[in-house]
């Protein structure tokens, strides 16, 4: 029986999670000001009968609730990030707070679309002048938010010995941020819609265009959660990492002595981060360590398991 410790082939599941990510504390502030205006725009839409206000402020709410989400998971994520119970690290919990945003957002869309098409057939009086007022307000206040989420590139180092021990640098986005991003730009887009639909009302009297753009708002925001739908359960169902990754990494093993792969898998395990299980066939084996050893370092693999065959017996 074997009896000597195993310490120097252990390590953590880690993986970087426990660390601070840029743009959080951003985050935070535009979810100030966000929720602020969310609750001003829809008391104003139902106040004063504007529909496209309505509709603009129930997108900044799901905007607000999606960034609310992604934040409590930061914390989760860096808090539990040494949890054993995470078999890969709690990257992914990210992207199950994504997908549960993209969610709640498709219901809002739901909930828009019918008030808008209600509002269509059972037109109200609409005061255009405190409408408008607001609806500019929420412009600018947009506007603001993309400014403080404009950052949202980061740079970062990786040096995971026990997967590649080619240290190696690489810069990505951070997902969640570049999300909230865009939602914000869509965000503005929807306020411009209800100022276009308001000022059309007011100056050419079709009030129809006022839930006819909420109506659109709506379809912006399905097209945006379906979206972010898409590419969250892609990673929560392990989904393979993209053509490039796999065709660099069966490149780079297949290319040295007379190695061929039978199986490989590789996907993601956070933002950035990805695991592989590799099998490989050869008639002179080495070991897996050497095979670790031949993935490039830029692809972001910071978990590898490695199985060998000798072809020759």
């Amino acid at each position: 029986m074997h009896t000597k410790s195993t310490h120097q082939w252990q390590h953590d599941h880690v993986f970087g999670q426990d660390k601070v990510r840029p743009g959080e504390r951003r985050t935070l502030w535009v979810i100030f000001i966000t929720a602020t205006m969310m609750v001003v725009e829809i008391t104003t839409g139902l106040a004063y009968g504007s529909m496209a206000l309505l509709a603009d402020g129930l997108h900044m709410g799901s905007h607000t609730a999606a960034l609310g989400i992604t934040t409590i998971a930061y914390v989760y994520t860096r808090r539990c990030a040494a949890d054993s119970r995470f078999c890969f690290g709690t990257g992914k919990v990210n992207a199950f707070a994504g997908y549960t945003s993209a969610v709640l957002l498709a219901l809002f869309a739901l909930l828009m679309a019918y008030e808008s098409v209600n509002r269509l057939f059972n037109p109200v009086e609409i005061a255009f002048n405190q409408a408008i007022v607001v609806a500019v307000l929420g412009l600018i206040v947009n506007g603001a938010s993309m400014i403080m989420l404009g950052g949202h590139h980061h740079g970062h180092d990786h040096d995971h010995k026990h997967t590649n021990p080619h240290h190696h640098s690489h810069t990505h986005e951070d997902h969640n941020l570049r999300a909230a991003y865009l939602h914000v730009l869509a965000d503005a887009l929807t306020s411009l819609l209800a100022i276009f639909a308001l000022l059309t009302g007011k100056y050419l009297g079709l009030n129809w265009m006022d839930p006819a753009m909420g109506i659109v708002g709506a379809t912006l925001v399905a097209r945006w959660s379906l979206g972010l739908i898409r590419t969250t359960s892609s990673i929560l169902l392990d989904h393979q990492a993209p053509g490039i990754m796999l065709e660099k990494t069966r490149a780079a093993i297949e290319s040295i002595d007379n190695n061929r792969i039978s199986d490989l898998h590789i996907w993601s395990i956070g933002p950035g981060i990805y695991s592989a299980t590799i099998t490989v066939v050869s008639d002179s084996p080495r070991t897996p360590e050497h095979y670790k050893s031949l993935i490039p370092g830029d692809l972001g693999i910071v978990h590898t398991t490695v199985e060998v065959h000798d072809c020759r017996h």
